[in-house]
Order: structure tokens, then sequence, then C-alpha cells
């Protein structure tokens, strides 16, 4: 039986008999000129923080962040990173369309 570790009410990562696994996440963010910028991260309102701060990524440099409009959780980094390239190739409707879907759903 495995242990949840909770981290301002939210999953962080689970304690099995075999070891910690950690929990990845792709998120969107939305910036103040409207466009989206999207990345993974172990914790991603921590990364959001980063990069309103100027140290996240060249991207959100450029286009200073303004919104965490999507997260979504994956069991491993290589799994959210593939998910965060197909997300990538996505046009600006197609990922606001994203967006809204897992909005609507609650999912976010």
């Amino acid at each position: 039986m495995g242990v949840i570790f909770l981290r301002e009410n939210k999953q962080f990562c689970l304690l099995a008999p075999e070891g910690i696994l950690m929990l990845y996440y792709v998120y969107i963010l939305r910036c103040k000129d409207g466009s989206y910028y999207t990345g993974h991260a172990k914790d991603p309102e921590k990364r959001f923080e980063m990069h309103k701060k100027g140290r996240g990524a060249r991207y959100t440099k450029m286009h200073e962040p303004e919104k965490l409009v999507y997260v979504k959780e994956f069991e491993s980094r290589g799994e959210a990173m593939r998910i965060e390239r197909k997300i990538k190739t996505l046009s600006h409707n197609k990922k606001h369309q994203l967006i809204t879907e897992n909005n609507r759903s609650g999912a976010c």
C-alpha cells in the first residue's frame, strides 16, 4: 500500500513499496500578448513563478507570462515530454480549444 504526499492540496508524489514515483506535469501559460507557452515540470506553479521572474524559458522572457491556464499530470517525465512536444506543434486555435475543453471538464 502506498502513501500519497500532498503539497498545497495537490498530489505531489506516491511512495510505493518499490520507491518514490515522481509525477510530472505538462502546463500551458497564457502570455500578456495572448500567445501560449507550453512546458513540463515537477511543480507547474513553482515553474510559473520562475517564468514570471524572468528565470524560465527564453520565450517567456520576451512574452511576459500572465496566467497558468492548463495543467495535466503524468507518471513519467518521458510521457510528459512527449505530450509537451505534441502540444507545441498545435496551432494557437487548437491550443485554445484544448485549454477550453480541459477547463470545461473540470480537470484543471
